[in-house]
């Protein structure tokens, strides 16, 4: 038998190692997803995050206007977080007699129906249906303050470095907390822009016989008064000292609101 020569041998494993290379670089793919993120470099998918997301929603707190109804007036309060409604309370329900007992009935329903709908599209409490309508309006309202909210934060969040100052300085409206006088519900809501009142005005005032002329000459009056000083320290306007008191005690309200 004729014995094969040791340098074929060496020359012909050379070969077959070189060709066993050459065959599985030839199989690996030209990326490798999984590898990469393993090594730390997850290929570009971040970018994904959803146009007009959770934090260009906002967060806060937000009032709304107060409803009138025949048992009296209803205003709901949000607290939103993440673009979404986390709270619902009502600051402002029908009090007195019967309508006691449905407000505790009815309220903390309509609450828990507003967080769980997340709009005002919520069904009445039976037996409180004046105090259902009302606090769906008011909903709706605070709802509405949170939206327009959200779209001036989206706006300003858009602005280069150069305009951040303006940002900081955008108006915002805040809504004191309803007074009661002997005449009637006062409820002032205020503009404020760079710390500042830069508007007042009476979203509820005392109404009927002669409080509507009281409240014609009156409200405008304390309106400038209160633009002027910047602050709830205003004079009462002479023959509507009732409205002037609670005209001072809801701005005041909106003022703490406001961080002021």
């Amino acid at each position: 038998m004729r014995k094969s020569h040791p340098i074929r041998r060496v020359v012909l494993a050379g070969a077959a190692t070189v060709s066993g290379i050459v065959l599985l670089l030839s199989l690996k793919p030209a990326t490798d997803p999984a590898s990469a993120a393993a090594g730390g470099t997850a290929p570009p998918v971040a970018a994904q995050s959803p146009q007009g997301g959770a934090q260009a929603a906002g967060t806060g707190t937000i009032t709304g206007d107060a409803a009138q109804t025949q048992y009296g007036a209803v205003q709901v309060r949000l607290t939103v977080a993440g673009g979404k409604i986390t709270q619902a309370e009502a600051v402002q329900a029908p009090k007195g007699g019967q309508s006691d007992q449905v407000t505790a009935n009815a309220v903390p329903k309509l609450n828990q129906a507003a967080v769980a709908a997340q709009s005002a599209d919520i069904d009445a409490v039976s037996g409180a249906t004046y105090t259902s309508a009302g606090y769906k309006e008011s909903l709706q309202s605070a709802i509405d303050k949170a939206k327009a909210s959200a779209g001036s934060s989206q706006g300003s969040g858009s602005q280069d470095s150069g305009s951040q100052g303006s940002g900081a300085a955008q108006a915002s409206t805040v809504t004191g907390s309803v007074a009661q006088t002997q005449y009637g519900p006062v409820q002032v809501r205020i503009t404020v822009s760079g710390g500042k009142i830069t508007k007042a005005e009476a979203v509820q005032t005392p109404k009927g016989g002669r409080s509507d002329q009281v409240t014609a000459n009156a409200v405008p009056k304390l309106n400038q008064a209160a633009v002027a000083a910047g602050s709830a320290d205003i004079d009462a306007v002479s023959g509507a000292t009732y409205t002037s008191a609670g005209y001072k005690e809801s701005l005041q309200s909106a003022l703490d609101q406001a961080g002021g």
